[in-house]
């Protein structure tokens, strides 16, 4: 007789969406994976693709549709998705669409031309809000952006929190003039905006903040034009790695000395941050667990079709260094 997931997850005394996390090596403590393994080996359970496929008329290909793969977020990301994926025997389509509807609308049809069992997808604010999984054909799997009302599974960052720690930060570096560049196609800088703004007005401050097409020239050009403006701040806060590159070129170019003359904090730890400048603080996304994470939810999905939708949420971690530190 055929073991199911079921069993397994009967067998250690744990949930199923627990075995599908341990399968995919995500969050789950060493006591609980221990059980798991103990489970499968008593059982003989084997993940049954070849059934699943036969069943669904589905390859054991995943889709990865990201939003700039020259992002180091979404190379880190997709290098964790692809090693769950390998491991699990399946094969990754990767795709990338400049966060272009356009394109994200081209990819998802190529999903349904190639049968794919899943996709997990960095979708921009306007295809995650008319999102239709069950009208595509196969599981969805959201990262690093949420759909509204949670019409799909998604794993995220508590991105209002993550901004709230830098604008707290940069405040207790005795700044009370920050402004904040958001990225302005995704619910991501959405998110992190509110945060942003809603740290700054508890304590009673004006939240100025500009919005640009998340490269790292729009980047680049806007923070060029803010700096030299009368007002300009004197602290900035900015939502992804690659409108922080731009805002470093800018920084450069203006021959502004950081942190003296501006203090500048962002979003992801890629490596050039820590050369760049006096270091750059930054908040680490756990981009590991995200792949890995998003992974397990869509093997989760694939076992159980009609579960409730979920959302993970995960924590960053503030990284400070010498670009945002007060001069003593």
């Amino acid at each position: 007789m055929t073991v199911s997931i079921k069993d397994v997850a009967l067998a250690a005394g744990v949930s199923v969406a627990t075995v599908s996390r341990a399968l995919a090596k995500g969050p789950v403590s060493a006591a609980l994976k221990a059980k798991v393994e103990a489970a499968i080996a008593a059982t003989g359970y084997r993940p049954n693709l070849s059934a699943r496929r036969l069943r669904s008329r589905h390859s054991d290909t995943i889709g990865l549709i990201v939003s700039d793969i020259r992002n180091p977020f979404f190379t880190a990301v997709s290098r964790a998705v692809e090693d769950v994926a390998y491991q699990a025997g399946m094969r990754v389509i990767l795709c990338n669409t400049d966060e272009n509807p356009d394109k994200e609308a081209m990819y998802l049809r190529l999903m349904q031309e190639e049968r794919v069992t899943g996709v997990i997808f960095a979708a921009t604010r306007a295809t995650a809000e008319t999102l239709d999984a069950e009208a595509l054909g196969f599981p969805v799997v959201l990262i690093d952006r949420a759909a509204p009302g949670g019409a799909a599974d998604a794993v995220v960052l508590d991105n209002a929190a993550a901004a709230g720690l830098l604008v707290g930060h940069l405040r207790e570096q005795g700044h009370d003039r920050i402004g904040g560049l958001f990225g302005n196609t995704s619910s991501t800088g959405a998110e992190r905006h509110a945060g942003f703004a809603a740290a700054l007005a508890a304590a009673g401050l004006a939240a100025p903040a500009r919005f640009v097409a998340p490269t790292a020239e729009a980047a680049q050009q806007a923070v060029s034009a803010w700096l030299t403006e009368a007002e300009a701040p004197r602290a900035l806060v900015i939502s992804n790695g690659l409108l922080l590159l731009g805002a470093m070129r800018a920084v450069r170019a203006l021959g502004l000395a950081l942190p003296r003359q501006l203090a500048l904090a962002g979003f992801d730890n890629d490596s050039w941050t820590e050369l760049a400048g006096p270091g750059l603080t930054v908040i680490e996304q756990p981009v590991d667990e995200i792949g890995r994470a998003a992974m397990a939810m869509l093997l989760e999905r694939l076992e159980q079709p009609q579960r409730p939708t979920r959302k993970v949420v995960l924590t960053g971690r503030l990284v400070v260094r010498g670009s945002s530190l007060a001069e003593g």
